[in-house]
């Protein structure tokens, strides 16, 4: 095949753009070739795992299919698609911009157009922007999420993913509360701090807030790590404490959180929020055992018994129970609820969020409320509900 002069220069100028790394992007268009359906192909640069590629985006008339090549791959493929197929062709690049038009066979025009000095980014489009980026972060380099240039190690995506979205919840919640001066918050069951770290981070670097965070944790050692940690971060306002949430005491609290404390544990934490009057409660109970074992104790005769027959019902009903009756008892001493469901991360199953919001405007009404929660025990063979008689109500 003949070559014209002009689209020989044309390749060589992507070619050369592609090698030097000036090459930003190409467009080709005004497709003439034998694939059916083709429209156009867009060419771009990216990084995937820390390994420079072309990605090939063809798009075809009802759907669009992406793959990536080597450099070298890549030179050749556009050379053959310029020479039997596209008839428009423009070149991005951080040196010029050129466009050819094969008008006719045997007719060709090449154009210089106005020179693009931006950078190309090399972000591969499944990349999301995190509310926690990844980079210049000692604290998750120290708790192995990250190396030590801020990539995230591949058995950590999920953990990553799910700090995002825990503090991605948070963050919408925090704007329904007081903010001035220093915000108290109790992380009670901290573990190894993930979410806790993530949070002071948030709340002090993004908010510009003022955060006094201290997470409670049994396990010495998860303790002594974490206030190492802390300590070289240079997070001076976060702490961890040892105990167990029934034992932690606290008049000041305004934000506190319990994620996956067991059973009663999620109680004792709401207990000592509500004790504190916190502006902001949110927990993620997880086993539901004191109600099933009242459930089970007594068993009451009532619509849905030819479910709680059956095992996993009776489970999923202690579930719902358990918690619509703790949130019943979040709006009897006045705070506004939410209970949702949501996702920690691929592989964990849905759990159930619980949030109370400190409500200044409204007087719940407490004798109906009672009556409720009074009426829901009843019908389910409930004898007391762990938070309620806490809270001797």
């Amino acid at each position: 095949m003949i070559i014209s002069e002009k689209v020989r220069e044309f390749i060589q100028a992507i070619s050369q753009s592609i090698t030097d790394q000036t090459f930003i992007s190409l467009s080709l268009g005004n497709y003439k070739g034998k694939e059916e359906n083709l429209k156009n192909l867009y060419v771009k640069r990216i990084l995937i795992k820390k390994e420079e590629k072309l990605s090939f985006t063809y798009r075809y008339k009802t759907r669009d299919i992406v793959k990536n090549f080597s450099k070298e791959e890549a030179i050749g493929l556009i050379e053959n698609f310029l020479l039997v197929g596209f008839r428009v062709s423009t070149l991005f690049s951080t040196e010029s911009d050129l466009q050819f038009e094969i008008l006719h066979t045997d007719k060709v025009t090449l154009k210089k157009k106005t020179s693009s000095k931006s950078t190309a980014s090399l972000d591969h489009d499944k990349n999301k922007k995190r509310l926690i980026p990844a980079q210049n972060k000692s604290y998750l380099t120290d708790l192995k999420i990250t190396d030590q240039e801020g990539n995230v190690f591949k058995n950590a995506q999920d953990k990553y993913k799910q700090i995002n979205h825990y503090v991605e919840i948070l963050s919408s919640l925090i704007k329904e509360i007081p903010t001035d001066g220093a915000l108290k918050v109790v992380d009670m069951g901290s573990g190894k701090g993930y979410l806790t770290f993530a949070l002071y981070d948030y709340l002090q670097n993004v908010l510009n807030l003022q955060p006094e965070i201290t997470g409670v944790e049994f396990r010495a050692d998860m303790v002594t790590l974490c206030n190492t940690i802390a300590e070289n971060a240079s997070f001076k306002q976060l702490n961890f404490v040892e105990g167990t949430i029934e034992d932690y005491e606290s008049k000041e609290i305004d934000i506190l959180i319990a994620l996956h404390a067991c059973d009663t544990a999620t109680d004792d934490a709401i207990f000592k929020g509500i004790k504190a009057n916190a502006e902001l409660i949110v927990v993620a109970p997880c086993c539901h055992k004191q109600i099933r074992r009242e459930i089970e104790k007594h068993k009451a005769s009532n619509d849905v018994d030819f479910l709680t027959k059956y095992g996993i019902f009776l489970e999923r009903q202690a579930e719902m129970v358990t918690d619509g009756i703790r949130a019943m008892i979040l709006e009897y001493f006045g705070y506004k609820t939410k209970v949702f469901e949501f996702i920690s991360d691929a592989h964990t199953p849905k759990n159930v969020m619980i949030v109370g919001i400190k409500n200044h405007k409204s007087n719940p009404d407490q004798r109906q409320l009672l009556k409720k929660i009074k009426d829901a025990k009843s019908y389910f063979g409930i004898e007391y509900h762990h938070l309620e008689k806490m809270l001797g109500i």
